[in-house]
């Protein structure tokens, strides 16, 4: 403690010089000093420099294992925008040692993570009890769901770290089954892999022939081409695997006669009399292992977990017979052990009764090396009676009334010790299972029809041939496949079950994220979707983030992983849209990989396109003929999005450059804007406009020929006779659809009067009016620019508001005095209204 008290007083003597120096520093004119000596100039960048590297690097290993992002200081700026994170780093690391120095000068005494966990659910239960008391007996709360989140939200280091045999996740080769014995066995245990194609098969029998006349221990005896022929099973180019140590014994097994006999259902014990026996040791697991070898009957389950472990991790196992309860702890170290447990599961005289065993089959033989024979699952029950409901929390209330606490479901299963709640929730998984299995198989005997030997009507023989299917299922080692994205965790499944249509830098995007998150996955041994959730992976990939910035805005929330590894996300984001340049597009790949799935989508694609097509010819009374089906599905076969506009070019938005107004070049040329282009426009279009002709009662009237044409709306008379053979008016062009006018000059009198009237006065004053110069064609190259108007005079802008006032007639009359008010005097006595 002494050495500490002089340690810290050094320490602190040390921060306040430098401290001192800092402040001092500060206080003088530093930039002032810069300009006078460049020396001193060139020696201050090179301490900041160094400074804020090592600040950086001080920062890095500081949040290396927080949830804080690691800020990193190139110059000034960097420091200013990341403060706010320097400080919360700082003050974290101002936490942990005040924590640390409490800690070790005995102030305050840690907790072990058991103790730590013991004292949360203690003071949880004080809540409850406290809730209860004032809480009305017809109100008590059935759920402590305070007690659940507690037990979700615990931050548990990971036991496979201290197993024996620790796991790992980057095997490629096929999954070796872990026992080391067989009992009750019918053909002794294989070692060997089987081939899975002909060739291969051929090395395999021969492999087995020289094994067995040599045997194992004269293998290294062989010359070198026998011993390279004997080894061609271990080659990870051949297809092979290892076979299911128990396969016969499970097809050829024979259920007991008491599976098919109707009996009484044998009553469970009362829950809150008897408690489970806790399996730890050794010596627990050999007691466990002699009660079992007498039952005849057994129920077993098993409770995983799957966020903290890249494969899953079995945490616990539930096995109960009609007396008795066990809670077998399989986070040992020692837990390779609990194979001697296949002396009873693989015992064809018990009968193992499980639940949905569809996934308990691949655990056990992944993590404990168990294999069942004998399984009976209730769940396969539940479907051969017809039942609304296949859960064992629908089977509990229909046979026992007990309501299953499901909110312990999703608990966090690596807790030690465990709670009591999680304890009483799994041994009621098991407890109450014997007890539904009997009265199940009686309902199945009941309903069977057992005259004809493995018929349609016998559920209890369909029942026992599914779950030996159940029970012969095999645990493979996840293999990655980049290319085709096959298997349980490749790319293809989560691609084909979303309508996504990405572009061709979007799909390889898509598909690096995928990749990346399957490695560090693998690397931080935790589950994909702890490292990055799918709907990221979409999000990401049509945002293609560039920077990290602009990737904590598209990622929301971040998880841990994405925040600590944000540097290389974006590396990998950038290296997969480089290579998404000249990469498939997503329609081509995904057909190569499912061409039936992806054939008929193009084909019912390409008849609904030449219905499209005959349906537009149709109403544009176009003699255009339909394009042929096979052309269409050619065209649809074409990539779904083009880097090219038809028009504009290259217009890739991730690709295309910010350039200014005269780089931008069209694909389809156009002629130059000159005056000439708009004058020739102008006089084609009047040249095009055409008058309908005269009524044939009525000659036409010769009128002198203008350059300008004038279209006038005028009125007709008021008045006309009823008699008036003036024609009826042309129908209207919106009516019929036409863009052509129809201008009818001899429809009116008054009107063709009115119109010669006005060109007799046009050519009059073009007689005595000097001639006009000729008008000069618009300039565009010299013409003031309309983004950028020539600036105008103040007088200019002052008569422009003087011109734009709107006068206002009344606004003198505004100005008169006003008249008096209306004097209003209250006098004494009653009103003029109530005077007699």
């Amino acid at each position: 403690m002494d050495d500490f008290a002089r340690l810290q007083s050094s320490v602190q003597a040390a921060l306040v010089d430098t401290t001192r120096s800092a402040t001092a520093l500060a206080a003088e004119d530093l930039p002032f000093h810069r300009t006078v000596d460049p020396s001193l100039s060139t020696a201050l960048d090179a301490q900041n420099a160094r400074l804020l590297s090592l600040a950086s690097r001080l920062l890095g290993s500081a949040t290396a294992d927080a949830d804080n992002v690691r800020p990193t200081l190139r110059d000034i700026e960097d420091v200013e925008s990341n403060w706010t994170r320097v400080v919360d780093v700082v003050d974290s690391l101002l936490e942990r040692a005040d924590t640390a120095l409490d800690e070790f000068t005995g102030a305050v005494k840690r907790l072990s993570p058991r103790e730590q966990v013991r004292n949360i659910v203690r003071r949880l239960h004080e809540l409850d009890i406290l809730i209860e008391e004032k809480t009305p007996t017809g109100n008590k709360p059935t759920k402590p769901s305070r007690i659940s989140a507690a037990l979700r939200s615990q931050d548990i280091e990971k036991p496979q770290l201290t197993f024996d045999n620790k796991p790992s996740n980057q095997t490629t080769t096929p999954f070796k089954p872990l026992l080391q014995s067989k009992p009750h066995a019918s053909v002794a245990l294989e070692t060997a892999p089987i081939a899975t194609d002909d060739d291969s098969k051929q090395q395999y029998v021969e492999y087995l022939a020289i094994h067995s006349q040599l045997g194992v221990e004269h293998v290294s005896l062989l010359g070198r081409k026998d011993r390279r022929r004997s080894s061609m099973h271990i080659d990870t180019h051949v297809p092979y695997r290892f076979p299911h140590p128990y396969q016969l014994e499970i097809e050829q097994y024979n259920y007991p006669s008491t599976v098919y006999t109707h009996a009484e259902p044998t009553n469970y014990h009362p829950f809150e009399s008897t408690t489970a026996t806790f399996v730890d040791t050794e010596e627990d697991l050999d007691e466990m292992l002699q009660e079992l070898k007498k039952a005849k009957e057994i129920a077993i389950d098993l409770e995983h977990h799957d966020q903290r472990s890249y494969i899953g991790i079995v945490c616990l196992m539930q096995i109960s017979t009609r007396d008795r309860d066990w809670i077998v702890d399989t986070l040992v170290p020692w837990r390779r052990k609990l194979q001697a447990l296949n002396e009873v599961f693989a015992d064809p005289t018990i009968v193992k009764v499980m639940h949905g065993a569809h996934m308990d089959m691949i655990w056990l033989q992944r993590d404990l090396g168990l294999y069942v024979v004998g399984l009976f699952d209730t769940h396969h029950a539940s479907r051969a009676l017809g039942y609304p409901g296949g859960s064992y929390a629908f089977l509990l209330q229909k046979f026992t009334g007990v309501q299953a606490q499901k909110q312990y479901q999703t608990a966090d299963w690596r807790i030690r010790p465990l709670p009591q709640e999680l304890l009483d929730y799994a041994r009621s998984d098991t407890h109450y299972l014997m007890y539904i299995y009997d009265n199940m198989r009686n309902e199945l005997i009941e309903k069977s029809d057992f005259s004809v030997p493995n018929h349609e009507k016998d559920k209890v023989h369909d029942v026992c041939q599914r779950s030996k299917e159940y029970a012969l299922q095999r645990y493979e080692h996840p293999v990655y496949d980049t290319e085709t994205g096959q298997g349980n965790g490749g790319w293809y499944k989560m691609l084909s079950r979303t309508p996504a249509n990405l572009s061709k830098q979007e799909f390889s995007v898509f598909r690096g994220l995928h990749r990346w998150r399957d490695e560090v996955a693998r690397e931080q041994d935790d589950s994909v979707n702890y490292v990055m959730p799918n709907h990221m992976i979409f999000t990401l990939a049509r945002a293609m983030p560039n920077t990290r910035a602009e990737l904590f805005n598209v990622a929301q929330p971040a998880t841990q992983t994405v925040r600590l590894r944000a540097e290389e996300l974006v590396a990998t984001i950038a290296k997969a849209k480089k290579e998404g340049e000249n990469g498939p597009e997503m329609l081509e790949l995904l057909a190569k990989i499912d061409p039936a799935h992806f054939k008929k989508a193009l084909d019912r694609a390409a008849q609904q396109t030449a219905a499209g097509f005959e349906g537009v010819a149709k109403y544009a009374n176009q003699n255009k003929p339909v394009p042929a089906t096979s052309e269409i599905s050619s065209m649809l076969s074409m990539p779904l999005r083009s880097d090219k506009s038809m028009f504009w070019g290259g217009s890739s938005q991730q690709t295309r450059p910010v350039s200014t107004v005269p780089d931008v070049q069209l694909s389809v040329p156009m002629p130059p804007l000159t005056a000439e282009i708009f004058s020739e426009t102008a006089a084609s279009e009047v040249a095009q406009l055409e008058t309908t002709p005269p009524s044939s009662e009525q000659a036409p009237v010769e009128e002198p020929q203008d350059d300008t044409f004038i279209l006038k709306q005028l009125g007709r008379n008021k008045k006309r006779k009823l008699d008036d053979p003036t024609p009826a008016p042309a129908p209207d062009a919106l009516a019929t659809q036409t863009d052509e006018v129809t201008i009818d000059p001899a429809s009116d009198r008054a009107a063709q009067k009115a119109e010669r009237k006005r060109l007799k006065r046009e050519a009059k004053a073009a007689q005595e009016a000097p001639p006009a110069e000729e008008e000069e064609a618009f300039d565009y190259t010299t013409a003031p620019s309309i983004l950028n108007p020539p600036r105008k005079t103040n007088l200019q802008l002052k008569a422009e508001r003087k011109a734009s006032k709107v006068k206002d007639p009344y606004k003198k009359s505004m100005d008169a005095p006003k008249g008096q008010a209306r004097a209003q005097k209250e006098r004494a006595g009653k009103s003029m209204t109530f005077k007699k």
